[in-house]
């Protein structure tokens, strides 16, 4: 009888142990990761300005530029707070961008829920920041955890302040002003062409709206994932669907930034290109389970060291033309 009653308490006991970490998991709050001063430095800020990262491996320059565009030197005394906001992951960027000049502090904000997207804490934490840097990861979590709430709200106050705002690979997806969100699955160039309105083709819209961002749609990790079908495809589906009459897809390679200052002259930073595809006509054929057809797509391919200007875009100059054909591309569109 003893055994059967240790038996049954034991059991209990597991039972109120799981009930009790269900609970905590679902409670689960922002993991704050801080380096350097907790104390606000407030200076003034002369950007706005922004640095958009293709993925995989940073580039240090472009980071150094957006902390040194938005205090207005290189080698001056004054520091800025730099706020990472990601959905997973820790702390991996605050030594990182720690030790860059005119730095006094770096948090890492980890939200995994959008009720957290009114933390006090992290609203505060973010409106006081001079530069606001999206890390990697999953941009239908930001989408879903930021969009339309006091995060977003606070984010934009940092830019019209003169801030910087940035992010790398899904952190620069959410950045262009038509957004493919993944939220449907990650869609391939080969499937995109073939029908544009693949199940994995899902965009969010009226998400940041940055002044010189107007009409463009983002793509990251453009060449090693063969992306310019797809881009193409999404391109196509803004036209089609009647929410632009010209896009401009802004495609940011690996180990590369387009770094963008306070007039809208984008610079091109790292191993890579950037590739500005032009869509500025409807496409032939774009309807579901069709392959698309859209001639004359106007290409320009950026270096490293290179600019386009993001403001007053050019009308021609462009490096080459790409057409798709029933889903078949003209020629190596890189």
């Amino acid at each position: 009888m003893m055994k059967k009653a240790s038996y049954f308490a034991t059991r209990c006991a597991a039972a109120v142990l799981w009930l009790t970490l269900l609970s905590v998991a679902a409670e689960a709050k922002v993991t704050s990761y801080l380096t350097g001063s907790a104390a606000d430095v407030n200076p003034t800020l002369v950007g706005p300005a922004h640095d958009f990262g293709g993925g995989s491996t940073d580039v240090d320059a472009a980071l150094q530029w957006i902390i040194d565009e938005v205090r207005g030197c290189t080698s001056c005394a004054t520091k800025l707070d730099v706020v990472v906001l990601r959905s997973s992951g820790s702390n991996g960027y605050n030594d990182y961008i720690f030790a860059m000049n005119g730095v006094d502090s770096v948090e890492s904000l980890v939200i995994t829920s959008r009720r957290d997207a009114s933390n006090a804490a992290v609203l505060t934490s973010i409106r006081n920041a001079e530069v606001i840097f999206f890390a990697g990861g999953d941009q239908c979590n930001y989408v879903q955890f930021f969009k339309g709430t006091p995060i977003e709200t606070a984010v934009e106050s940092v830019y019209a302040r003169g801030g910087g705002v940035g992010g790398t690979s899904a952190g620069f997806a959410i950045m262009s002003d038509f957004t493919y969100d993944g939220c449907s699955g990650s869609a391939l160039s080969s499937d995109a062409l073939a029908n544009p309105y693949h199940r994995t083709i899902s965009f969010t819209y009226d998400f940041f709206k940055w002044a010189n961002m107007g009409t463009t749609l983002a793509e990251t990790h453009f060449v090693p994932r063969d992306r310019m079908g797809r881009l193409m495809a999404f391109i196509a589906r803004q036209i089609k669907d009647g929410v632009a009459t010209s896009v401009l897809g802004v495609a940011v390679n690996e180990r590369t930034s387009l770094v963008v200052d306070r007039n809208g002259l984008a610079h091109v930073m790292g191993d890579g290109a950037v590739y500005f595809v032009l869509g500025d006509h409807p496409p032939e054929v774009c309807v579901a389970g069709t392959p698309l057809t859209f001639s004359n797509f106007k290409i320009w391919k950026v270096p490293a060291g290179g600019t386009f200007d993001l403001q007053n875009r050019p009308t021609g100059g462009w490096s080459y033309l790409v057409s798709v054909t029933n889903g078949q591309l003209s020629q190596n569109p890189y």
